[in-house]
């Protein structure tokens, strides 16, 4: 009787690339074909974080990490209701070796109905990617045969991300309450919101409602918020229009903060430009420079698109010291203000979440 590593290394896979590049490997996870963007991710830990992350929706991501799967999965470590990735590629799958593990990595996926790919030389494919742009791919790991060529073509058919509104695939349907007590009264709008922002709101003393991305200004306001919040979230922000229109009509009523997709939203809503970057900023391992204080941290970061073009209204506050793009900006007028990392991810591991306490002295004044 075989053994499921014998059995799982005998499922041969592949991930073919819309450009025609072609990366081989073997079958864990759901066996089903998946369709999706190719994006690598640097981090060193947090594959169940990154797994968990409502901003991966649509992407295959690539974890260049050598080995994955060491310390299993729990409960506690997600950071959203679900996995809405599109699948997983990593170089070395191993069995879990933690006493707060409670399923295995392939268990887990298998649950969640996600396909991955081990035994891929994730390196010659981080740097394919970098050189070429994130790309359109298409990844087979089912038991029937099929022709390379067969998928990279279904890889280059595919509609991808752009002008797709991805947000409104991984909000929550219904308004519910995180925490029913507090100093003051935050409403996230939540485009894909993580878990870990909602704990950082509750230990500054906040009270926390979360709704729907699509929830109109006027019934938001409606719950009274001392501040709202705009959340992180997957794809295009050119796609969620509503959610631009709805942050220009709360400027200058209430305070706001956001967050990588919410960054973007606000940085549209205030008559800036965004667009896509070549290979987006994945991991946890991006040193960001604050322009008002010249302090630097270290950041993680998911996102594709970034903000250009400020407008007079607008003060850049942080930029990526890798490639000086924008990765914050504030209001100069009115209460709002936003980063494009995720400060409560802490990768620093506390560089930057002071930034939730700036939020904090917003609804102070």
């Amino acid at each position: 009787m075989k053994h499921f590593w014998q059995q799982s290394r005998e499922r041969k896979a592949f991930l073919a690339l819309a450009d025609g590049a072609v990366f081989h490997g073997y079958s864990f996870g759901a066996a089903v074909d998946a369709v999706g963007e190719a994006v690598f991710n640097t981090a060193m830990t947090g594959y169940q974080e990154i797994l968990s992350d409502p901003s991966y929706a649509g992407q295959f991501v690539t974890l260049t990490t050598a080995e994955v799967g060491n310390y299993g999965c729990n409960d506690h470590d997600m950071e959203s209701r679900g996995l809405f990735l599109n699948g997983l590629v990593i170089q070395e799958f191993n069995k879990s070796s933690n006493s707060l593990s409670t399923i295995e990595l392939d268990d887990f996926l298998k649950r969640c109905g996600k396909p991955a790919i081990a035994g891929v030389d994730t390196r010659s494919l981080t740097l394919h990617l970098r050189e070429k742009g994130a790309q359109k791919a298409y990844l087979h790991v089912a038991p029937d045969d099929l022709p390379e060529v067969a998928a990279i073509e279904r890889a280059r058919l595919w509609e991808g991300l752009d002008g797709k509104d991805y947000a409104a695939r991984v909000t929550t349907p219904t308004p519910y309450v995180w925490s029913e007590t507090g100093r003051f009264h935050v409403v996230v709008y939540d485009f894909g919101v993580k878990y870990n922002i909602l704990r950082q709101l509750v230990a500054r003393d906040v009270r926390v409602t979360v709704v729907p991305a699509a929830t109109p200004y006027g019934d938001l306001l409606d719950l009274k918020p001392d501040g709202v919040f705009l959340s992180n979230g997957p794809a295009d922000p050119g796609a969620v229009g509503y959610a631009v229109e709805n942050i220009r009509q709360l400027l200058g009523k209430v305070p706001l903060m956001g967050i990588c997709l919410g960054h973007q939203l606000l940085g549209l809503a205030c008559g800036a430009k965004c667009g896509r970057l070549k290979f987006g900023h994945h991991g946890g391992n991006h040193p960001v420079k604050n322009l008002l204080t010249g302090e630097v941290a270290i950041s993680s970061q998911n996102h594709n698109y970034a903000l250009s073009e400020l407008p007079d209204d607008l003060e850049l506050t942080y930029i990526n010291l890798n490639d000086s793009s924008c990765e914050g900006i504030r209001h100069k007028k009115h209460p709002a203000f936003s980063v494009q990392f995720h400060p409560e991810a802490a990768p620093g591991p506390y560089d930057a979440q002071h930034i939730f306490d700036e939020f904090i002295h917003l609804m102070e004044k």
